[in-house]
Formats: structure tokens, C-alpha cells, sequence
């Protein structure tokens, strides 16, 4: 049976991920595979390096995120009730759900940032079209509860992110591990999913290339901890299982839930993001009908300057300034830029 990754961290999931981009697409082709997923935790920093290698060699690239989504308003600031986000992951399913996704990472880093980026759900309803969710991994919202004993209101999370997303685009996302927990929320995801009809999907939340790098892993976790690799109270994932792995052992894993593999490769073939790369992309800015782009740009720099001239006083002659725009206008404008 085919399998596509849907749950992969790069070396862009800082002092986290251990899969280095340039070396996976040799890796996905020894295991017959021709797609691949790219969920960094909270950033989009390795997206276009990920695209280029896997569009050279070949390899279907699915564009995603490993977003933090806020308890409350991602703008809140607790240190006793917002240090703990939960986690979910979103792919683009197509150009509007990729720039859906850059806007809400973005929110992420410019408004949400407490100790990581988070955005809420309000964002997520707000830039939803275009994008799969899936519950992510024991720190996503549905599992906590699960782990919690709260399982009815993870069935009402469940379905508040199918209204969110829409009908086929949430799943719930089962993992194999190895951890006592994750056995107790797949038992419990492949119920809900019968009762709700919300669908499943099997990932391996891939943190490194091959199972032996699971020690480079360790060590990688220790270094953002702060920790050392014998200090008994250090971060441990408590499995070498988070590999990429084989179709076959995925196979074998969820043998019980063939759907839940299948529903990989359908969502491979539904993400179809083209990200123009070689040429240059500059915003268009609406001018007014009588003004050019030109006179726009000027007009708007003088009034900026005239505001910061008000603020504060330099002792550096007004002129000086007024010939220094004059000429930082004049290489913006002879270079194109300005439009």
C-alpha cells in the first residue's frame, strides 16, 4: 500500500528536527515513495528550500506547518495560562491555503508570540479556506483531552475544528510510537472517528531520517533544554520510533485502519501548491487615478519625514534630509522598484 508523510519535521524545526532537507529525497525514494510533507514547529523558514530539492528530484512537495494555537486569544500573555499551546497541523491544499497559512504563521510571530508563536481560533476560522488540519500529535487539543479523561469535550473540539476547516478537511491523526499514551488517544481517535464520521489518517511525526539518528535527536533536545545528555531530568521523547519510516511499517503498524493509510495518499494528491521561484514578486500598491506609483512613494516618504522632523529635534539642517530622500528616491525609481 502507498503512504505519503504527512507529519515531517526538517532541520528548520530549530534544535528539533534532525531531518536535514538535502538528504531526504534520496531516503523517500529508497522507500519507493514519491511524495513528502514538510511541517516545521511554527515557521515556514525551510518551505522554499524543501520545495526547490523536491521539485528537482522529482518528489511530490506538500507544504505545511506544525502550528501553536493558544488556549485563549493568541494575543493573551499569561504566564500562568497561555505557556502551553496546543499544538496542530495544517497543510496547503492549494495557492489560496498557502498564502492562508504564511498569514497565519506570520500573526504567529508578529502578534502571538509568547515564548513560541501561536494564533487562535479565530485566526484559524478567519484563514481556513484552503487548508487540511490534522489533530497533530499528543500535544494537540484533542488528545490532551483524550489523556485528560475529558473525552466528550474532545469529541466537541473534534467537531469544532471539522466546522472550522470544513467536511474532509480535519482528520484525526493516529501514530505509532510505541508510547502507552499515544495507544490509549489511537484507541480512543478510531472511536470518535466512527462516531462522528470525522476521518483518520496515520503520520509518524518524522523527527529524524533513519532510527539510529534517534540519539543525534536526544542530544539536539538537550541543547535547547539547556541540558546534557546524562542529566536525569532532561527532555526525553521516550521513543526511537520517530523516523521516516516504510510504507510497509506503516502498513504493518495500522493494519486494523487501512483507511487511515489511504487517506495519506489522498490528501497528497488534493495538495497542490505551485510557489513561482526565479523571478521577482513585488506588492502592487493602488494608487489614486490622478498619481502615479512614483509620486505616491515620494508623496508618502516626505509625509513620514515631516512627522519624524516634528518628533524630535537633530541639529542636522532640514535640507539635508529633503536632498537625501530627493536622492534615495531617485535610485528607487531608476531601478523599478518603485511599482
Amino acid at each position: 500500500m502507498a503512504f505519503t508523510h504527512l507529519h515531517l519535521h526538517t532541520e528548520y524545526s530549530l534544535l528539533d528536527g534532525a531531518n536535514r532537507i538535502h538528504e531526504l529525497p534520496g531516503r523517500l525514494k529508497e522507500l519507493g515513495m514519491n511524495a513528502c510533507a514538510i511541517t516545521d514547529h511554527g515557521s515556514m523558514y525551510g518551505v522554499l528550500a524543501f520545495y526547490r530539492t523536491m521539485k528537482e528530484e522529482g518528489i511530490h512537495p506538500l507544504i505545511g506547518c506544525e502550528v501553536y494555537v493558544a488556549q485563549r486569544s493568541h494575543k493573551d500573555k499569561d504566564g500562568t495560562l497561555d505557556r502551553e499551546p496546543h499544538h496542530l497541523i495544517l497543510l496547503a491544499e492549494n495557492n489560496e491555503g498557502y498564502e492562508n497559512l504564511v498569514k497565519l504563521v506570520s500573526a504567529g510571530h508578529v502578534d502571538g508570540f509568547y515564548y513560541r508563536p501561536r494564533i487562535d481560533k479565530a485566526l484559524l476560522a478567519q484563514y481556513a479556506q484552503g487548508l487540511i488540519a490534522l489533530s497533530a500529535c499528543l500535544s494537540g487539543e484533542v488528545p490532551r483531552l483524550i489523556l485528560a479523561g475529558e473525552r466528550q469535550q474532545a469529541v466537541e473540539v473534534a467537531l469544532e475544528h471539522r466546522r472550522i476547516f470544513g467536511e474532509n478537511n480535519y482528520f484525526l491523526e493516529i501514530q505509532g510510537n510505541g508510547l502507552e499514551d499515544q495507544a490509549l488517544v489511537n484507541a480512543e481517535l478510531i472511536k470518535i472517528s466512527h462516531e462522528t464520521g470525522i476521518p483518520l489518517v496515520a503520520t509518524n511525526d518524522c523527527h529524524y531520517l533513519l532510527r539510529e539518528d534517534a540519539f543525534a535527536h536526544e542530544v539536539l533536545l538537550c541543547m535547547q533544554t539547556g541540558k546534557t545528555i546524562n542529566s536525569p531530568d532532561r527532555m526525553k521523547m521516550g521513543t526511537d520510533t520517530l523516523y521516516v519510516r516504510s510504507p510497509q511499517e506503516m502498513e504493518e503498524l495500522f493494519a486494523n485502519v487501512p483507511e487511515a493509510l489511504a487517506n495519506t495518499e489522498r490528501i497528497a494528491a488534493r495538495c497542490q501548491v505551485e510557489i513561482k521561484t526565479g523571478e521577482i514578486s513585488l506588492p502592487h500598491f493602488e494608487t489614486e487615478p490622478d498619481e502615479t506609483a512614483e509620486e505616491m512613494l515620494s508623496r508618502l516618504c516626505a509625509e513620514g519625514l515631516e512627522k519624524r522632523l516634528l518628533q524630535r529635534e537633530t541639529g542636522i539642517a532640514r535640507q539635508a534630509y529633503l536632498e537625501r530622500l530627493d536622492y534615495e528616491l531617485s535610485v528607487i525609481n531608476s531601478m523599478g522598484y518603485t511599482d
